[in-house]
């Protein structure tokens, strides 16, 4: 396991990290105990970084992953969560003010048993950027409401999490410099979409931290295949599930050649996220990483996803 420094934020995480919103049985149902299980094995075996959010799962990622964290010592990881998207009954919901992000946070500490947070971020700020004030909002009210918890040593590191890079950098453009210190930018960094490398200096440049997520893609790059709510074309799914049955065939699985590019091909990118509640798949994706890649088989498989690369979808 590789460790990197995210941004300037004096956070060394490892290059794989663990999602948790499988917590919340986002993708599918899951064991609770299995869950917890799953956090402890990624601990134990190297990974220092873990992230959630209240909206996987509607709050029940937050509260397995709270109580996995309870037996765990707090100096052995570095834990982010989020504010803005949220959700309750099976309805999904946004609210990007200072009052309920504050609230939030508190929530958040609560549910997951800890009285600080490493990094706070603002959830997908794209919806905010569909709402009445628009990017400007988390600009002039979300972020400072953050800042102030970061000043009183609530939480640590102040971050914002979205999609679409652009949003990303726009925020970044128009906030005072050190306001945000790390992104987290998912999909962009793959086998199939590396859109997030031309967006690397800018953020280098500003002193952000770049954390990816969803190496496969958020399922597209898997044996399994993308889910039925999957956001991507059914032609870039094709070309995904051609590539996948390619590796097959090599003997080398997909997943494994996804999670090895994401997280050795850029170091600039401190950290990818993936999310497995398989204490089983845990150990698999990091002996993935602790491999050497093969580099012929990346060129194979992204010829045959071919006029597919770098398509896009928009969020969920």
């Amino acid at each position: 396991m590789i460790y990197n420094e995210i941004g300037k934020t004096g956070m060394r995480v490892s290059n794989l990290s663990f999602g948790a919103s499988s917590l919340g049985g986002v993708f599918h149902g899951i064991r609770e105990e299995e869950g917890i299980r799953a956090v402890h094995t990624a601990v134990d075996n190297g990974i220092n970084f873990i992230d959630v959010s209240p909206y996987y799962g509607h709050l029940k990622a937050e509260m397995v992953l709270g109580k996995a964290l309870k037996e765990i010592a707090r100096d052995r990881y570095f834990l982010s969560t989020k504010v803005g998207r949220y959700g309750k009954d099976g309805v999904n919901t946004w609210d990007y003010s200072a009052k309920r992000v504050t609230e939030s946070v508190y929530e958040s500490m609560e549910r997951l048993n800890v009285d600080y947070i490493d990094l706070i971020n603002v959830h997908d700020i794209e919806f905010q950027a569909g709402m009445d004030g628009g990017l400007q909002k988390v600009v002039d009210e979300t972020l400072p409401a953050l800042v102030a918890l970061r000043e009183k040593g609530v939480v640590g590191h102040v971050g914002i999490t979205d999609l679409q890079p652009e949003n990303l950098k726009w925020v970044v453009e128009h906030c005072d410099d050190g306001t945000v210190e790390s992104i987290l930018n998912f999909c962009h960094y793959s086998l199939n979409d590396t859109l997030l490398q031309e967006y690397l200096g800018f953020f280098e440049e500003h002193g952000v931290g770049v954390i990816n997520a969803s190496p496969l893609s958020m399922g597209l790059l898997s044996q399994r295949g993308a889910p039925d709510w999957h956001p991507a074309s059914k032609d870039l799914q094709k070309a995904c599930a051609r590539a996948a049955a390619y590796c097959q065939e090599q003997g080398y699985p997909i997943e494994k050649l996804a999670i090895q590019f994401s997280t050795s091909c850029n170091p600039r990118i401190a950290t990818t996220l993936f999310s497995s509640a398989n204490p089983d798949n845990v150990l698999k994706n990091i002996g993935f990483v602790n491999d050497p890649m093969d580099e012929q088989l990346v060129k194979e498989v992204q010829k045959i996803i071919g006029d597919q690369m770098f398509v896009r979808w928009k969020n969920s």
